[in-house]
């Protein structure tokens, strides 16, 4: 087996998405558009040389990496800069580092490797996995970014599930979250709490928290099949869609590009969410399983979440579209992500190779 061995299918994903976010950045953002390239250039670098390493290592350094998802989300409590009203970055130089995206990869080996030592399936062992995602998910709600809280929420939960919790462990667990869910309200900022009031009815406050929506159904239905064409999408340019570039870049590209487009971006996620399956239904491995799955859960949530308030569906919680938003933590924290997956593809097709022989 070659040692520089990466999976040609998460490589093409990450390539093809990436070309598909500065297409659209040069026509809505072009003063971001060197920094998003720099970006994905270092992230495919890092892709391709964590994808080279041995797995074993990274199983091995899973609890390290746990204590430095602490450290990072407390820096980024004491010494984060706040933009408006959000303390989720750290200021290097001229780079903003957002330590929510960068904790992700990283909790999500620490999850796989205290749930492969210590099964869910007693109270005490389910009891010590929920602390231990319970500390950094209250440091990110705290900042407070409820958005990366679910998504660290969604890879949990896929994670506990796989690893073979029972039925009735589970059940408490559900009865649990019911029972918190009453008190969620009370640990809501005003903001969040009228972002899902006007979920259900946005025109409720249509210059208000409303807004956002309104002016993201209309550039997406704008759009039509084929779009306006780059450059000549009205919501965007104009400045009536707010994130344009982040949060509701969907939107952007399907007033531009179209349905056709739309589901270009669709189609490529897809693609990289079902190779993602397919590594985890053909290992061998109970963790690289757990490890594979939870960074599907983490890149399928945010898919699905940031689609969907594009379209009014979901409601606004701040969760950037995979590969395609601007945000050079995210695009570094989802390579850093695909490089382990392709690690753990390359220890398996190793070991189907030796037993072969």
């Amino acid at each position: 087996m070659k040692k520089w061995f990466v999976d040609p299918w998460l490589i093409l994903c990450y390539v093809l998405a990436g070309s598909l976010s500065l297409i659209v950045l040069t026509s809505i953002s072009p003063e971001r558009v060197a920094q998003q390239a720099i970006m994905f250039a270092i992230g495919l670098v890092l892709l391709l040389y964590l994808g080279s390493q041995d797995s074993a290592l990274y199983k091995t350094f899973a609890p390290i990496g746990y204590v430095i998802s602490l450290v990072l989300l407390l820096a980024t409590t004491i010494f984060g800069s706040s933009i408006r009203g959000s303390t989720r970055w750290i200021p290097i130089g001229t780079f903003q580092l957002q330590a929510g995206e960068f904790v992700k990869p990283l909790l999500v080996l620490a999850f796989a490797f205290f749930l492969t030592r210590f099964p869910p399936k007693s109270l005490k062992n389910i009891l010590l996995n929920l602390v231990l995602f319970v500390i950094p998910a209250l440091l990110i709600f705290k900042q407070p970014d409820l958005g990366t809280t679910l998504v660290l929420g969604s890879i949990w939960v896929c994670q506990v599930f796989v690893a073979g919790i029972s039925l009735y462990l589970m059940g408490g667990l559900v009865a649990m979250t019911a029972i918190f869910g009453e008190y969620l309200p009370r640990l809501l900022a005003d903001y969040q709490l009228k972002r899902l009031e006007t979920f259900v009815n946005p025109y409720s406050d249509p210059l208000g928290a409303g807004y956002n929506v309104i002016q993201s159904i209309i550039a997406v239905g704008s759009g039509g099949i084929l779009g306006k064409g780059l450059g000549h999408g009205t919501q965007s340019h104009l400045r009536f869609l707010p994130e344009r570039h982040t949060d509701f870049i969907f939107a952007s590209l399907a007033e531009e590009l179209g349905l056709i487009g739309s589901i270009l971006v669709i189609a490529c996620l897809s693609a990289l969410l079902y190779r993602l399956l397919f590594l985890a239904t053909h290992t061998h491995s109970s963790s690289s399983r757990l490890i594979y799955l939870g960074i599907f859960s983490y890149l399928f949530f945010q898919t699905f979440i940031n689609i969907g308030m594009n379209i009014g569906i979901m409601p606004v919680t701040g969760v950037t579209l995979p590969l395609i938003s601007y945000g050079g933590s995210s695009i570094l924290a989802i390579a850093i992500s695909l490089g382990l997956a392709s690690s753990l593809e390359r220890a398996d097709h190793t070991r189907t190779l030796i037993e072969i022989k």
